[in-house]
């Protein structure tokens, strides 16, 4: 995990904004348009206002190296800029409804025209002076952005608070130290869907790569996994279907609840079996073991 040392003075959204310049446009009616013209021809705002977002000490920005290639990671500290964060960049600037269940989102395909505008500074100053610049740009262009890598980044967007909303004194911990794991648990879980959304395509599982993610954020937080703990995020209680994360991806029976309990401790047995793999190569371990564990 490496922090961006080139914020300085300036607060992370600042920052973000000189690089994503839709952040200056408020949420709200007739901003879709405005967001448009930044996003897709990469006009400049019309005003550079950043009073919609409140800001915090907390916020911060790092970037995680994986096997997937390099992601940033936004941790917002209050919740009404997570809100306003997603609602900016994941829609439109539109007013949808976050729900409170989700602390966490990756975006992918993030238009970077900082990154086009840079390249074309370099190409111009190396372009024979025969030629008619704009045209050759023209050209120039379409080929560049022909690949998503060289324009379009990937972010993580976290927010702050107990993890998969359970309190504190259920893990034995205070709020403070819970936070504080839960922050880790949710970086890690969230960077765990990039990779294998990277890297396993095709092999998308929705309450598969929960277990997968959570797993992964567990063992960054506590040093190892515990299948206990994975059943209190999910909802399950004494091996029973209580009430939690699991509603949002399928209906929880007697069938699927089994089929958790008996994933959890074949993938408990994996990372026992390999007590010195890294983080990221237990999680490929797991998806390579996927069709064995998860019928």
């Amino acid at each position: 995990m490496e922090r961006d040392s080139n914020i300085q003075n300036k607060s992370v959204i600042e920052y973000l904004a000189e690089t994503y310049r839709q952040l200056f446009v408020a949420p709200g009616p007739g901003a879709g348009e405005m967001y448009l013209d930044i996003v897709r021809k990469g006009h400049e705002p019309k005003v550079r206002d950043l009073s919609h977002f409140i800001t915090s000490d907390k916020d911060s920005l790092t970037y995680e190296e994986t096997p997937a290639g390099s992601v940033a990671v936004i941790t917002l500290g209050r919740r009404e800029d997570f809100v306003t964060f997603l609602r900016i960049m994941a829609n439109r600037c539109e007013m949808v409804d976050i729900p409170d269940t989700q602390g966490a989102a990756i975006l992918d395909g993030v238009i970077n025209w900082r990154k086009i505008e840079q390249h074309r500074e370099e190409f111009l100053k190396g372009l024979d002076k025969k030629r008619d610049a704009a045209e050759a740009w023209n050209e120039e262009f379409v080929r560049f952005t022909s690949d998503r890598r060289n324009f379009k980044d990937s972010l993580i967007i976290l927010s702050v608070g107990p993890y998969s909303a359970v309190q504190a004194a259920k893990l034995g911990l205070s709020d403070d130290e819970w936070i504080s794991l839960s922050d880790k648990i949710r970086r890690y879980h969230e960077c765990t869907h990039f990779v294998c959304r990277k890297m396993y395509p095709d092999k998308v599982d929705a309450i598969w790569d929960e277990l997968v993610a959570d797993a992964a954020g567990i063992m960054a937080a506590f040093g190892r996994f515990d299948p206990e703990t994975e059943k209190l995020f999910l909802g399950i209680e004494q091996d029973r279907y209580i009430k939690g994360r699991l509603e949002n991806y399928d209906d929880v029976d007697t069938d699927l609840l089994e089929k958790i309990i008996k994933a959890l401790d074949h993938i408990q047995r994996i990372i026992t079996e390999h007590p010195d793999a890294g983080l990221y190569e237990l999680v490929i371990m797991l998806e390579e073991e996927k069709e064995l564990i998860w019928r």
